[in-house]
């Protein structure tokens, strides 16, 4: 009898661990993913200061950490890290979705309890959405700089405006900060969560009062932008 029980019990042990360990690497890719929307929200108010202070401050990114390195060299540092911190977090997020439906033998009768949030049921197709929205925002401003207009795409400020000035661009832009509001909202707290944050009551609902001030801090503070453009507010 032990000697069938203890290797289902030393399997179960390293699952439940690997399974403790994908979730913090979640937790840590997802806090590093906060702290990049948080600057990049930032930087995308410098609009508000006209064409002027929103291209100076994308050509300081590119000569920021000069000289110690190369022109663009920090930027690219930056890119590196959230390219790995995103193929972690997404690959974490399915492996722990197929251990979920895995461990399910019976599919359920009845809903999920409707006492959870909706962006926690929403959590895995608002990442699908975010990734889907990354792609296009890089082929967008970063690396294929496309204008829908056809205009010049070699000035910031103005490709910004020419392309939240296309009503339908401007409107999948703010489906995406409506899933990141969601994802933000859920995600904080599961990340307090994961990393021991959330041990009282008093705990919990600083952790999803953190979440829910992200989400309108940072989800709101990009949908200005485009807003405003839309709105003839800023221009050209």
């Amino acid at each position: 009898m032990a000697t069938t029980t203890r290797p289902a019990l030393v399997k179960g042990s390293r699952a439940s661990r690997s399974t403790i360990a994908l979730k913090m690497l979640m937790a840590v890719s997802g806090l590093i993913f906060i702290g990049f929307v948080l600057t990049h929200m930032y930087g995308n108010l410098k609009a508000f200061g006209g064409h002027d202070s929103f291209n100076e401050y994308a050509h300081h990114l590119r000569e920021f950490g000069e000289p110690i390195l190369p022109h663009e060299g920090a930027l690219w540092i930056i890119r590196l890290a959230l390219i790995v911190s995103l193929v972690v977090h997404v690959a974490c997020a399915v492996a722990l979705w197929r251990r979920a439906a895995k461990a399910r033998s019976v599919k359920y009768v009845v809903k999920k309890s409707k006492a959870s949030s909706l962006s926690s049921r929403t959590m895995r197709w608002g990442g699908v959405t975010l990734l889907v929205f990354i792609v296009w925002h890089l082929l967008n401003f970063s690396i294929g700089k496309i204008n829908v207009q056809g205009g010049a795409t070699d000035d910031p400020y103005n490709l910004m405006v020419d392309s939240f000035d296309v009503w339908w661009l401007t409107a999948i832009y703010l489906v995406a900060m409506v899933a990141l509001g969601m994802h933000l909202h859920h995600g904080t707290f599961s990340a307090a969560q994961t990393l021991g944050l959330t041990n009282n009551d008093k705990a919990r609902r600083n952790a999803k009062a953190a979440g829910a001030l992200l989400a309108v801090v940072i989800a709101g503070g990009f949908s200005l932008v485009p807003i405003f453009v839309l709105a003839g507010v800023i221009t050209k």
